[in-house]
Formats: C-alpha cells, structure tokens, sequence
C-alpha cells in the first residue's frame, strides 16, 4: 500500500503560493519550472508547424511556385531544427519529467532546484539565438548540417544556429544530472529500485543518453563553428579534413536523440495503459529493462545513417544487424503493452486514445525502420520520402502522440481542473487519422523514388503530395483542439479532485494542483508499482 499523509484538500497550491512575474522567473520549485518549460515548448512548436503548413503548402503543386528553391532550403532546415532541438527533444522530460519525477518517488523536489532553473534559461537563451537566424534570414542546409553544406557551401546564419544549439545542448545535459541524481538518492522509503514507476525507468534511461551523448553533438557543432570561422580544417578535405567524420560524430548522438523523444513517450504510454486497463502491467522488469537496453543499443547503431557514405560494406553489415537488434526490446514494449491490455477492464478516456494511437503510429514506424536497416533496400530508400514519412511515424507519431497523452492524463494533477472529455476524444481520433493521411502517402512517395528536400517533381507524384497536404490540415486542427480546450478548462473546467483517473501512484495520492513541497510528510510506499487490486470494481472517471 501506498501512504502519503497530507490533507486531501488544502488552500495553497504551488499555482497560487506565490504572485507575480518575479516569484515565477525565480522560482525553484520544479511544478512551476515544468510550466515555464510548458509555454516555452509550445510557441517553438507552433513556429516549426507554421513552417510545416508552408512546406506541405507548396508541395501541393509539381511546379513548386509558392517559394524560391532556397527559400524551401531553409523552411524545412528550420522547421526540424525547431521541431527536433526545441520541441521533440525537450517536450516530455522538460514538461511531464520536471513535473512528475519528484512526485512520483515521493520528493519534495528535484536535487538541485537552482539548476533546474537555470537549464530553463539556458534553453530560452539557445531558442533567442535560433529565433534570431529565423527572423534574419535564416539557414538552408538541412537540420542535419551536413558538410560540406554548412562548412563551404552556405552563405546564412550557420555560426548563429549552431551556438543556439551549442547553448540548447547544456539545458539538456543539466536535466539528464538532475533526473539521475533525484532518482538514485530522492526516492522515499520503501520505493526500491523495482517498485519505481516505468514513467521514472523511461527517464532514467533517458537521462543516461542525454549526459552521453549530448557532449558529443555540442563539441560536433562547436567544431563546425570553429571550421565555418576560422578555417580550421577538420571536415574540409582541403584542409585536411574528412566530410563523412561529420556524419559519424552527428549520428553517434542524433540515433540516440531519437531515443531521448521516444523513451519518455514509451514511459507515458506504460502509465496509461496500466490506469485504463486497471491491470498491473504485464512483465514490469521486461519493460523496464528494456528502457535501459534501448539506451545502451541506441549508442551502437548510429552507422545505418551510413551506409551510403563511403562506409565499407562489413561496417555496414554490422551495423545492420544492430540496427534490428535495437527492435527487440521495443517489440518487448509493444508487446507487453498489449497483455497489459488483454482481458483488462478498458475505459477509453483520451488519454487511453492516445496511447492505443501511439502504439499503433509507433509500430508501423519501428516495422518501415527495418527497410532502412537493410543494406540493399537502403541504398534504394535513402534519401527518399519513404524516410521522411518513417521518421514522422517514430517522432510525430510517437513523441508527439505520447506527449499529448501524458498531457491529458496529468492535467487534471496539474491545474486542479478536467477538459471536456468529449472534445478530447474528437482531437485525438483527428489527430491519428490526419497523420495517417499525411504521411502513410509518404512511404509511396518514396518507394517510387520521390527524392526529399525537393519542392519541384514530376507531375505523377502529385496525388500523393496532394493527399499529404489535405491531412496536414487535418493534423494541424487537431493540434489546435487541445490547445484551445486546455485553456477552456483553466476558467470553466470542473474540479478534478486528487485522483480523478483512481490510478496508483504518489503523485495521485496528494491534491490536485499539488502542494509546493508536494508532500507535507514523506510518503511510504509498501507495495509493488502500478497496483490496482485494492482499486477493482472502481470506475475511471
């Protein structure tokens, strides 16, 4: 059993303990951090979709007249840069992590509230320099920065968007430290390493990447920086340096990166099911283990981005059979996920919606990696649509899908307030068919040699860019939905109570919005994670 022994009900929450603009820019409480972090996230994904809708906008038509070639080189150059280093990446541990971590192992805080804040600053900071390359001209090599792009060939504003990354890169590193060390030495008594929820294994074994592999890619762009400036030649072949040394050292981190998106959203995804399911999860270590193993696997295979970079074949072999290695402990996930579900008492809530959806998005897009781990069909697949769409389907699909789940789960804990269940449900159910129809063309678009990064093609791919711009806007309305219902239940939602979903777990166990210091007497906890048997025959609300 679960015990924490504050009042159910108190007068001072962590949103009203405090007032004014000074008491939120200096705080050090991790709720309101996680809050600064929440409208930080959201205006840099509302910047990288106005991109998306001018991308999808002119791919509409063959003739590619919206933009100019180099104009479209730096749309969709800055909407991944916003996308993947602002909002993908940060979005569940800055957001739900800062938010829940202390509160689910019975916390006070996390182990340094100083830094914690000052690895928002350091985020806002790095968003300042990349906004700044967007309002001044911006930059067209591609997210990815590939040289000899951005070292010879780019006259705009690289040296600018790699110190805004270079600066981003810190923020992630300091939240990594802070998980870490909160989660080994914060746990309260009774909560051992096998009774921590898998939200908590998810961003442990998030955090373990973040403080590997971040270091790398900010060296990485600190090098090109260096390159770009002063002509020191460590990718310029003419000056001494190797182009495909850039690659190996950007994708040493960003296949990890991948992970550090899609870790936690497999973690939110774990909670849900178990709440909705009423049902312990099936196989807790196996899922758990697998957190870490796809940590430690998602470091070996970064050599598949390769194999048409002049890497030799018996690399390239190796590095394909990791890259399906990497698929087990995923299926793993996949798969006890569903026995979760199996003969389990189901309400589908929306945020339940959303993590069947997230399933659903994130399999298809593990299955279509497997085409890209495979040598012979890589060559033919590279640089097409097809790995546009199956990269959609990990982060967008995925990420995005277990964000916005995590969100409606934990509103109700984190404003005191429930939205309006029946305007949820609509939005996720838009949400999953409007990224089916925008990018599942895409996966033919490739296969029939649709090159990416290409706004001009032949007239027979258009039907199928057609569609995908028709379920953009589809995607796009659904995006809008929650963003407005979230701020309607703010004034007009109801009451949400302490536990309004009866699910298990610390966090559920003290009031709706929580507290300041969480909990007035450190919790105890007696029992297995995600019990439910002492909640049977009890209804979700």
């Amino acid at each position: 059993m679960i015990t924490a022994t504050e009042p159910v009900v108190a007068p001072k929450t962590y949103l009203n303990a405090e007032y004014g603009a000074k008491s939120w820019l200096l705080t050090k409480d991790h709720k309101r951090i996680a809050l600064l972090y929440l409208v930080s996230v959201t205006l840099f994904f509302f910047l990288g979709g106005i991109m998306a809708v001018l991308i999808r906008i002119e791919l509409a038509t063959p003739a590619g007249d919206l933009v100019q070639s180099n104009t479209y080189n730096k749309l969709f150059t800055m909407h991944g840069i916003l996308m993947i280093f602002f909002f993908l990446i940060p979005s569940i541990p800055a957001v739900l992590g800062n938010f829940l971590v202390p509160l689910m192992i019975g916390a006070k805080d996390l182990a340094f509230p100083r830094i914690n804040l000052l690895s928002w600053y350091i985020y806002v900071i790095g968003g300042f320099f990349t906004l700044y390359v967007l309002f001044t001209g911006g930059v067209d090599t591609g997210w990815t920065f590939y040289t000899p792009f951005s070292t010879t060939y780019s006259n705009t504003y690289v040296t600018a968007t790699a110190i805004g990354i270079f600066i981003v890169g810190f923020s992630s590193i300091l939240t990594g430290l802070n998980f870490i060390v909160t989660i080994h030495r914060m746990r309260a008594p009774g909560m051992t390493w096998f009774r921590l929820p898998l939200f908590i294994w998810a961003h442990y074994a998030t955090s373990v990447i973040q403080i590997l592999g971040t270091p790398v890619i900010a060296v990485t762009i600190l090098l090109l920086a260096l390159e770009r400036g002063f002509h020191i030649g460590f990718f310029d072949p003419a000056q001494g340096g190797d182009p495909v040394l850039f690659q190996h050292l950007f994708w040493f981190y960003s296949h990890p990166a991948v992970y550090i998106m899609i870790l936690p959203a497999m973690g939110v995804t774990s909670e849900i099911i178990t709440t909705f399911s009423r049902k312990a999860p099936f196989g807790y270590s196996f899922i758990a283990m697998s957190s870490v193993a796809i940590a430690v696997f998602g470091f070996l295979v970064w050599g598949h981005h390769l194999f048409v970079s002049s890497q030799s074949v018996y690399a390239g072999m190796v590095f394909s059979v990791l890259s399906y290695l990497v698929a087990i402990p995923s299926a793993i996930k996949v798969f006890n996920w569903t026995a979760t579900m199996y003969k389990g008492s189901i309400s589908l809530n929306t945020p339940m919606l959303y993590a069947i959806g997230f399933i659903g998005l994130f399999t298809i897009g593990g299955l279509t990696g497997l085409f890209l781990a495979a040598l012979g069909m890589d060559v033919h697949l590279t640089d097409t649509y097809f790995v546009v769409a199956h990269f959609h389907y990990i982060m967008v699909g995925g990420a995005i899908m277990g964000y916005l789940g995590g969100l409606h789960f934990w509103w109700p804990k984190i404003t005191g307030k429930m939205y309006p269940e029946n305007w949820a449900r609509v939005s996720a159910i838009v949400i999953f068919l409007g990224f089916n129809l925008t990018f599942f063309p895409q996966f033919i678009l490739g296969y029939l040699g649709m090159p990416r990064r290409y706004h001009v093609y032949p007239p027979e791919f258009q039907v199928y860019n057609v569609l995908s711009s028709a379920g953009a806007t589809v995607l796009g309305a659904g995006y809008l939905l929650p963003f407005i219902y979230f701020f309607w239940s703010l004034k007009y939602g109801k009451p949400a109570g302490p536990n309004p979903w009866n699910a298990a777990g610390l966090e559920w166990q003290t009031q709706s919005p929580p507290l300041p210091e969480n909990f007035v007497i450190t919790p105890v906890v007696t029992e297995e994670a995600h019990t439910f048997s002492h909640r049977e025959g009890v209804e979700v609300g």
